[in-house]
């Protein structure tokens, strides 16, 4: 599937440590903004949990499928889709080399079994067209 993201914001996902996510609820509201580790392998953004669980950020986006994200372009809506373990050594090789200096011990943890089997895609959502 390709990607709508820019170079740009490609860039800047890469090179942030934190990517700021906020959960859309079934009915379209916005949900609490958490900040979140995120990657780009393969020209596509990826997110993961050491914790999967059904409550939280996580589960929140799994149940709409819908987020936003915050970049200095500003806020991006995106569309989350559930890959699970499929490209695992590309995700799990981006985690490694950019977030190494916070230790094995962390690291180790996002590319562990579980956090590999939470893992996220997220797609930008094409803007919509006026009148649709």
């Amino acid at each position: 599937m390709a990607s709508n993201w820019t170079a740009d914001q490609l860039t800047r996902i890469a090179d942030d440590d934190e990517l700021r996510i906020r959960p859309l609820r079934a009915d379209g509201t916005p949900g609490r903004q958490v900040i979140i580790w995120a990657v780009v392998a393969g020209g596509e953004v990826y997110v993961r949990t050491w914790q999967r669980r059904d409550t939280g950020w996580y589960g929140r986006v799994v149940a709409s499928g819908r987020a936003t994200v915050d970049l200095p372009d500003g806020e991006i809506d995106v569309t989350v889709e559930d890959v699970g373990g499929a490209g695992r050594g590309l995700v799990d090789d981006a985690y490694r080399s950019k977030y190494h200096r916070y230790g094995t011990g962390t690291v180790d943890r996002m590319v562990g079994d579980d956090a590999a089997d939470s893992t996220l895609r997220l797609l930008p959502t094409p803007p919509r067209e006026a009148g649709a």
